[in-house]
């Protein structure tokens, strides 16, 4: 029988990084085929459906599981495995109490929400159809959180990506299934995402296998193992008993509480955003479209914009994963020097890596919208949104790098701050300039959050991020950008006479090689990626790099 162990710091963050991409990249490309098989009212019913689900998806995947997680971890470390045992049992009936309950009230609230917030009566179905899937995530939560406690990353990441397979591929399925049926679009975007429930499931069945495999081990471990070989099977755990007086319920509850909501805020943020842009869109910008057309510009902003939005921030996410314990660690031992290059290489790798995809995206918005989807109506939605997301990528990054200084909450009023910036803004921008004001709204929400953590990492450390490269830097942005966007439209009159889907994917190509190519040209030869960069490449990485690094030098000198 294979065994359940601890896994190192490394795997366990690499792992949960993987498991975050994987949902992301899935939930943005379960966008792409709903633009052919549902109009524009359907569309609508599904992303205010999906919204509410990404919403709950975070509380399922970050704050809840981090508070347990360190509750669980401090216990198993110090002996105390039976208040770990309370921890866990308490989180399960706070999960599932909470589960019926959040469950009940979606579904019952779902036309009060439909008609007098959204003002769309035809979204009810589709939320609804989504509030069953809501009495598994609360519990899927916590048990996520007690393996992360045991530092038993596994369990968590395969049921999130088995969650995610399963939602996309059967809600799809049932989504074409009703079309061919005869229902309406608006029902069938329903039966889409009544496959959140199946992923629920499917979740919770991944969960459930390993919970029973981990307490048969435990019990055969504490009967039969001698101490050694518990101790290299499972180094945290203590299998003695305490005969101390259980933890309250009330007591537990409390502490999970005050853990998790300032995480849980500061990972929520997009999702808020979006929530808001969903709830609000149809009675802001009443004055500027038609019921109509209000309708076609939200379903081009959630549909198309939000979907290729997802990607540059792609990177940032596991970065932030990965830098949280390394800043904690240096943070924790006082060591200045290791926190004011982690923290410094970590924004620099993230404008460098970042940024290009984002400048991409908005130069080549045409063509990419076009390729991937039915048309490439709304491009320019598409563009303003991912130029956004430059500033939504720094706002992530120092979100993470804060969290590792254990500065979770001046990070959480920092990110109230933003909310509230996104609010006002998007309701007197969307007013006049309908979905262009609500993405600029997005924007100073990023903005904000972004300045406000940067002005509370400057306390603690001394930055050097681009130094006095900035100028350069920018010249090179600016460079490659405009070279993307005159690549399209020389690509695009080039192949006007060939397939249209075949001309926006050599457009595509063109465009992206054209601006990966300048861009990292300018950066080696204006010193902007230096060979102490280099060197802190992964393996695989420095040895290609050196190579491009000598060549270009040698050109220069030449």
């Amino acid at each position: 029988m294979t065994t359940l162990k601890k896994d190192s710091l490394l795997k366990g963050t690499l792992i949960l990084a993987l498991a975050a991409l994987v949902a992301r990249m899935l939930g943005m490309f379960q966008k792409i085929p709903l633009d052919y098989i549902l109009d524009a009212e359907g569309q609508y019913a599904f992303l205010a459906a999906n919204n509410i689900y990404l919403l709950l998806l975070v509380i399922a995947t970050a704050g809840f599981p981090s508070a347990i997680s360190k509750m669980v971890s401090e216990r198993m470390e110090t002996g105390r495995y039976e208040e770990a045992k309370r921890i866990y049992k308490a989180s399960l009936v706070f999960g599932a109490v909470s589960g019926l309950l959040l469950s009940s009230l979606l579904y019952f609230l779902a036309p009060m929400y439909a008609t007098d917030v959204v003002k769309k009566e035809s979204i009810t179905l589709a939320v609804q159809a989504i509030a069953p899937a809501l009495i598994l995530f609360p519990i899927i939560a916590m048990m996520r959180g007690y393996f992360q406690g045991r530092q038993m990353m596994s369990a968590g990441g395969i049921s999130q990506i088995v969650e995610q397979f399963a939602r996309v591929i059967i809600g799809l399925g049932l989504g074409i299934l009703f079309l061919s049926l005869g229902y309406s679009d608006t029902v069938s975007a329903a039966a889409v995402t009544f496959g959140s429930v199946f992923g629920s499931i499917a979740a919770f069945a991944v969960m459930v296998y390993y919970a029973r495999k981990l307490k048969k081990q435990d019990a055969r471990l504490a009967v039969h193992s001698s101490a050694e070989a518990r101790a290299a099977l499972q180094p945290n755990l203590p299998y003695a008993t305490n005969s101390s007086m259980k933890l309250k319920f009330r007591a537990i509850y409390s502490e999970i509480l005050k853990m998790s909501i300032p995480a849980l805020i500061t990972s929520m943020t997009i999702n808020l955003v979006y929530m808001f842009d969903t709830s609000f869109f149809i009675s802001i910008t009443e004055q500027v479209y038609t019921d109509e057309r209000a309708t076609e510009a939200f379903a081009a902003l959630g549909t198309k914009a939000q979907s290729l939005a997802g990607i540059p921030p792609i990177l940032a996410i596991a970065l932030g994963s990965s830098i949280i314990p390394i800043v904690a660690a240096a943070f924790a031992r006082k060591d200045q020097a290791e926190v004011n290059k982690q923290t410094s290489m970590v924004l620099k790798i993230v404008c460098l890596t970042g940024v290009p995809v984002a400048l991409f995206l908005t130069a080549s918005a045409y063509s990419v919208t076009g390729m991937l989807f039915a048309s490439p109506t709304g491009y320019e939605t598409v563009a303003m949104l991912c130029a956004g997301t430059i500033l939504q990528i720094t706002m992530m990054t120092s979100n993470s790098i804060l969290y590792g200084m254990g500065k979770q909450k001046q990070t959480m009023v920092n990110t109230i701050i933003g909310l509230i910036g996104k609010i006002v803004f998007s309701t007197l921008c969307g007013y006049y300039f309908g979905v262009a004001g609500f993405i600029i709204g997005s924007t100073i929400c990023f903005l904000i959050v972004t300045l406000l953590n940067l002005r509370l990492i400057k306390r603690d450390v001394t930055l050097h991020v681009m130094g006095k490269k900035w100028i350069p830097y920018l010249g090179a942005v600016v460079v490659s950008a405009a070279a993307c966007w005159g690549a399209e439209y020389v690509m695009l009159n080039i192949t006007e006479g060939i397939a249209e889907k075949l001309s926006y994917l050599l457009t595509v190509l063109v465009s992206g090689s054209i601006l990966c190519a300048i861009y990292g040209i300018l950066l080696l030869k204006l010193n902007i990626i230096t060979a102490q960069d280099v060197e802190a490449l992964p393996g695989k990485l420095r040895g290609p790099m050196r190579k491009v690094m000598r060549v270009l030098r040698a050109g220069q000198s030449g």
